[in-house]
């Protein structure tokens, strides 16, 4: 079942700030067995209501964001093309060449390609000058303004690309678009479910939240942040795969090596007595797990390790290849050690170990 919500939610259209396709099927995944609620940013809030208030055990927060980078449309020239800006983080010479979806106002989804000017017609000096993202256009097959709102484009309308998720090699390896974070919500949302159908006993609340605009400054998370009364929280990601372009000695994010347990990046320092218990917990358990200290990036965490009075926050991340491209690869086997750790976390997590993090 995991895989068919992997693929279900991989080929979802959500760009940020439009993430209404994501959220339900996450929605219908898990509204049998568990409370849900949704703000007016967006964000879903999973819960079994009998766990609520309950001042005994350790407050655990799962959290991943339901959007994916994408584009919106800025403007349609006189001949029809389409003006665009990126939301999120691209890099332009990723975007050229490559088939998109833009969703018009009444849900119509309107295929496209993302264009630049051919070879052809470049001089030898053009050729080798980077491509600005203003340089790109893209074309939905009209020639004409009218004729391009006739299709119900406008101002305003997201864009995505279009990628269909694929299995391979028997399952074990996934491609497909927007595995930043929609890995991370399957994640989530298998973990949350299978916790809560176990019917054990705990010495853990748990509530999960999926947010939206994290790709964009985290702004799901500020909102669920100035409502969620949390001791712990649980970040899940899809953190970008570093194995095909690293020297070995650096390489901290490889497919097939287990999920990634970030100590630092610009967005946050990981708590280090959670993120140690974290790691003990793994090496007792045998679950494969890596660790990486990185120059850029930033996930919900920042939002929470400095909420409330300060909330200790791990984040959990599946090796995503080409994260912020039209296309990425995820190892099956990292999603389930990731699933694997936090469950053995919760398992084993006791207000005595969290008093003493």
């Amino acid at each position: 079942m995991s895989v068919k919500l992997i693929e279900q939610l991989s080929n979802a259209f959500g760009v940020s700030g439009f993430e209404d396709e994501v959220a339900s099927i996450a929605q219908n995944y898990l509204q049998s067995i568990a409370k849900v609620q949704e703000d007016k940013m967006g964000n879903l809030y999973f819960s079994k209501e009998e766990e609520k208030n309950n001042s005994s055990k350790v407050k655990v927060l799962l959290d991943a964001h339901l959007d994916e980078v994408g584009f919106i449309v800025q403007a349609i020239q006189p001949n029809g093309m389409i003006e665009f800006l990126p939301v999120g983080g691209w890099v332009s010479h990723n975007v050229p060449a490559h088939p998109v979806i833009i969703r018009t106002e009444t849900g119509q989804k309107i295929s496209g390609l993302t264009a630049s000017i051919p070879p052809h017609f470049l001089s030898a000096k053009e050729r080798h000058q980077v491509l600005q993202m203003d340089d790109i256009l893209i074309d939905v097959g009209t020639s004409s303004k009218e004729e391009t709102q006739k299709l119900g484009i406008q101002i305003g309308d997201p864009i995505v690309p279009d990628v269909q998720f694929k299995s391979m090699r028997e399952g074990k390896l996934f491609r497909g678009k927007a595995f930043d974070c929609r890995i991370g919500c399957a994640c989530l949302l298998d973990t949350y479910k299978t916790f809560l159908a176990k019917n054990e006993s705990h010495k853990v609340q748990v509530e999960a939240v999926l947010t939206t605009q994290e790709e964009v400054g985290a702004r799901g998370a500020q909102v669920v942040a100035n409502q969620i009364d949390a001791d712990l929280a649980i970040v899940f990601e899809g953190c970008p795969a570093d194995d095909t372009f690293t020297s070995d000695y650096k390489i901290q994010s490889a497919l097939n090596k287990g999920p990634m347990l970030r100590d630092f990046d610009v967005s946050m320092i990981t708590h280090p007595g959670f993120q140690g218990y974290a790691l003990n917990l793994a090496q007792k358990h045998q679950i494969p797990v890596q660790r990486s200290v990185r120059k850029g990036g930033g996930t919900n965490g920042e939002v929470y390790h400095i909420a409330s009075k300060g909330i200790p926050t791990i984040v959990v991340g599946i090796p995503v290849r080409y994260a912020h491209t039209h296309y990425g690869y995820v190892a099956y086997q990292d999603y389930l050690a990731a699933k694997e750790l936090v469950l053995t976390l919760l398992a084993e997590l006791t207000p005595e170990i969290y008093h003493a993090i």
